[in-house]
């Protein structure tokens, strides 16, 4: 890369994106399938946690049932997404995130790649908000439940 061409961002994806993405939620969905495009053109996969995905697959499941949850996760098996497996190290950094910043146990997942990886989180969770500085946020529009 040559000083005059711009830095390539990296994405995460929280599981309320992904959940977005699936769901086809108004607003957010076609940010999420936005973002994803690029980094396929970019050959830069977005980025999620292993335990993010866990979230996706159980509320997917939860509230579909499990003959959707496992199609979704078909499709979401073609998407560019690299999914990062949650190591010790790894794990370790994201419970000092739920404790320094009352995140949920996944989001400290979500919040602690972003950060390792130098990323944007993706997400329409405002709680995020709460790790300031440290972590980028890339805000989608928030689902409003019926």
């Amino acid at each position: 890369m040559t000083s005059s061409q711009p830095r390539l961002r990296r994405f995460v994806l929280d599981a309320n994106a992904l959940i977005s993405l699936l769901e086809n939620r108004a607003g957010a969905a076609a940010r999420v399938r936005s973002l994803i495009e690029e980094a396929s053109r970019n050959q830069r996969p977005v980025l999620l946690s292993a335990v993010n995905w866990g979230e996706v697959f159980y509320i997917a499941w939860r509230v579909h049932g499990e003959a959707q949850a496992r199609e979704a996760e078909t499709k979401l098996r073609q998407l560019p997404i690299m999914v990062i497996a949650a190591d010790l190290d790894r794990t370790t950094r994201a419970a000092a995130l739920k404790q320094k910043h009352n995140l949920g146990y996944g989001d400290s997942f979500a919040a602690e790649l972003a950060i390792d990886r130098s990323a944007w989180l993706v997400t329409a969770d405002p709680e995020f908000a709460k790790v300031g500085k440290a972590l980028s946020l890339y805000p989608l529009p928030r689902h409003e439940k019926s």
